[in-house]
């Protein structure tokens, strides 16, 4: 089954570490491509939660926002690391040294403000911590049920328009042996109108060679196939993740052969005919680009 790249998804939770709000928007993009908005008390799950995103999406632009709002009057019981502390202010001592006279001192507050001075001496941190894990998956799990209904929209919407190109395929076939009819009359009018004597056998011989040139039989099989190997990729569960990149290779080959198909066409109503594949072409290949 196909999914679309775009998506939106958002969870909250709440707990006695304070309140915590996930919201992922993800578009289109050629790979997969994460960026990330944490707060300071989640920085060290950036590449925990990016590896999660890679296992379970292939393509598209996706950004995680969390927002965090610590409980209101929960007490934290916070420690002093002396050790780091004793650095800090050893190195302090080291560079004041070096300097000229008169220049400020580090104050207290700014030790303090350091980070790894102050640690959480609490268990809040860890629980924080796994709610955010959780928070990320459930969110993460919206988003691709998203992502899934909306390719199923567009599955439909791909199988209407081949039902209509496939449509026209039919129409320009059932229409080639009263193309190639109206050569021959075309040619046998003109040289009647010149009143010319003409060898039969290489006349003949002319007009096939003419026919030839203007076959546009391998193009319509193409079509179809192209047509059946799309409906297979949309439907199918062996395309890997990476369906869109095949639809749209697709795309590129329906294009071409509808373009061969008006060049090389010698009838108003085919070259009509061809015209009208290209626009629905050029809908489904929009509709590709949402597709991950």
């Amino acid at each position: 089954m196909i999914a679309s790249m775009t998506g939106f998804a958002r969870r909250e939770a709440s707990g006695p570490w304070g309140t915590l709000v996930c919201e992922l928007r993800s578009v289109n993009h050629r790979f997969l491509e994460t960026g990330f908005r944490l707060p300071e008390e989640l920085r060290g799950l950036e590449h925990e939660l990016r590896q999660a995103f890679a296992r379970d999406l292939k393509r598209g632009k996706v950004d995680c926002t969390f927002a965090y709002r610590a409980a209101q009057g929960a007490e934290r019981a916070l420690d002093l690391d002396a050790e780091a502390l004793a650095r800090l202010l050893a190195r302090v001592r080291e560079v004041s040294a070096q300097m000229p006279k008169g220049l400020a001192a580090m104050s207290p507050l700014e030790a303090l403000r350091w980070p790894g001075v102050i640690r959480d001496a609490g268990t809040g941190a860890e629980q924080l911590l796994g709610a955010a894990r959780e928070l990320a998956a459930s969110t993460l799990a919206d988003l691709i049920a998203t992502r899934t209904r909306e390719g199923a929209r567009l599955r439909e919407l791909l199988e209407q328009r081949c039902t209509a190109l496939g449509s026209l395929v039919e129409q320009v076939r059932a229409r080639l042996p009263e193309v190639q009819s109206h050569v021959r009359a075309r040619l046998d009018e003109r040289l009647t109108e010149l009143e010319a004597n003409v060898d039969h056998d290489r006349l003949e011989q002319e007009l096939a060679l003419l026919l030839q040139r203007l076959d546009v039989d391998e193009e319509l099989d193409r079509l179809s196939a192209h047509i059946e190997e799309i409906r297979r990729v949309v439907v199918g569960s062996d395309s890997g993740g990476a369906a869109g990149r095949r639809l749209d290779f697709l795309m590129q080959e329906l294009n071409r052969e509808a373009n061969t198909l008006s060049s090389k066409s010698q009838d108003l109503e085919t070259t009509r005919a061809a015209v009208d594949m290209k626009v629905v072409i050029e809908q489904m290949r929009e509709q590709v680009q949402n597709i991950e």
